[in-house]
């Protein structure tokens, strides 16, 4: 059983990190000035050494910023991580996990989740994620879907704690193949993750919505590092859920 403790828990700093970097990010203006006195300054200064070598270094972030923004780049980015993705082939499934990734995600998910349960691929809907689980069970509800068929975690803040927590509820319910519905960027790390909790996964992919260039391209960047960042840290192995457990309410 999940811990409720794990739901009372502030926002970890890693998170409040993640959130100033990728607001900085996505203000050009933001990057564009620090980067262009980095380039120029070693000019301005008669005595600055290494010119050459901080110029060029701000001009290849420049450059590397600007590019991974190209709609080329982003579809190249998201081409690679959904290559190894299986396709849904239509089995049916003990539950049907919906994650959350906020407000703007939420209503393709809501659609998805509702059409699977409606075409009768699983008998439950499961809502994961911090502010997000009550949230599309609730528009689940509204849509006609009986409650009696929803349930949902809120106190997930991570995609690493959207698998362990879904499994401490759903495991002993005796839930072991899921169908998961998550965005196509995202759907490589969840699934992997999910596998090593020890569900069957049917991943299912649900529509990106209308974003910003920058937006996407971050969407990128963000999974392409947590991919990296998730099997340096060996998320991508078995996991004992309660020992898991125990480090998230001591961390």
């Amino acid at each position: 059983m999940l811990d409720p403790s794990l739901c009372h828990r502030p926002v970890s700093q890693w998170l409040e990190i993640k959130s100033i970097i990728a607001h900085w990010l996505m203000t050009p203006i933001l990057v564009v000035l620090p980067l262009l006195f980095l380039i120029f300054l070693p000019w301005i200064v008669p005595r600055f050494r290494w010119k050459r070598l901080w110029s060029g270094f701000g001009t290849v972030i420049l450059v590397t910023y600007f590019s991974a923004q190209f709609p080329l780049t982003t579809a190249v980015a998201n081409k690679g991580l959904v290559a190894f993705v299986p396709p849904d082939r239509g089995q049916t499934a003990d539950a049907i996990v919906i994650l959350g990734r906020g407000a703007a995600f939420r209503d393709s998910r809501v659609k998805v989740a509702a059409n699977l349960w409606q075409s009768q691929r699983a008998p439950l809907i499961f809502a994961s994620g911090s502010g997000e689980g009550t949230e599309i069970v609730n528009k689940l509800e509204r849509i006609g879907i009986p409650s009696e068929a929803l349930n949902e975690e809120h106190c997930s803040q991570t995609t690493k704690e959207n698998a362990l927590f879904t499994a401490s509820i759903l495991k002993p319910q005796g839930i072991n193949r899921i169908i998961l519905v998550t965005d196509p960027p995202h759907m490589l790390r969840s699934l992997l993750t999910f596998r090593n909790v020890g569900f069957e996964v049917i991943p299912h992919k649900s529509k990106v919505p209308h974003l910003t260039q920058t937006r996407k391209a971050m969407m990128m960047f963000y999974e392409l590092m947590g991919l990296v960042k998730y099997g340096l840290n060996g998320e991508f192995v078995p996991q004992n859920m309660a020992q898991r457990q125990l480090e998230i309410g001591n961390g």
